[in-house]
């Protein structure tokens, strides 16, 4: 892949960021930033848009800001970074402010009720799909199905902290993954 670095006007960055960041809700985001860096732009290929969600998802910060400010930069430095991460904020910015608005007027009316339950219930099925079409090499080894299945048990129906079930998984699942001699060689 040749370097698009200079190539790309940092209008072009902005409006793409602020598509995603308009149109993307809950964890769905992932599969946006896919979609728009990979298969529509170009910008990245698939391992380098997975090298760039790792390095998003150990920052802290939200993995879709982080992201933008990586591929910003990488494409037009320091100013590239700026306006990738205000496109990906202002959209969501601007909703945010208006449904609090909305929300202070319309919060006794039981349809709004409603209205978030359903919103809650895409998320999580939006939550699912990115799992399903990122993470589907990852989870085709039953070592990583292992570690998935013990997460999911200890957060999902034992309610142990996330900060307390890394804390204990994360070390082992290093261990087990780490690179091996034989690794080396081949």
């Amino acid at each position: 892949m040749s370097d698009p670095r200079g190539c790309v006007s940092l209008g072009k960055i902005f409006s793409v960021f602020a598509v995603i960041g308009a149109t993307s809700f809950g964890g769905g985001i992932v599969a946006y930033l896919r979609r728009a860096l990979v298969e529509k732009e170009k910008w990245l290929d698939e391992d380098s848009f997975m090298a760039a969600l790792e390095i998003s998802q150990t920052l802290p910060g939200l993995n879709s800001t982080n992201m933008s400010v990586i591929v910003g930069r990488k494409l037009r430095g320091a100013a590239g970074a700026l306006v990738a991460v205000l496109g990906m904020v202002l959209p969501g910015a601007v909703a945010v402010t208006a449904l609090g608005f909305a929300y202070v007027a319309l919060r006794h009316d039981p349809k709004v009720a409603v209205i978030l339950t359903g919103v809650a219930a895409a998320a999580v099925g939006l939550l699912l799909q990115v799992t399903l079409k990122i993470g589907w090499r990852q989870l085709v080894q039953p070592r990583d199905l292992a570690f998935v299945a013990v997460v999911f048990v200890l957060v999902g129906i034992f309610h142990v902290s996330l900060v307390v079930t890394l804390v204990t998984v994360a070390p082992l699942a290093i261990w087990i993954n780490r690179p091996r001699e034989e690794d080396k060689a081949g």
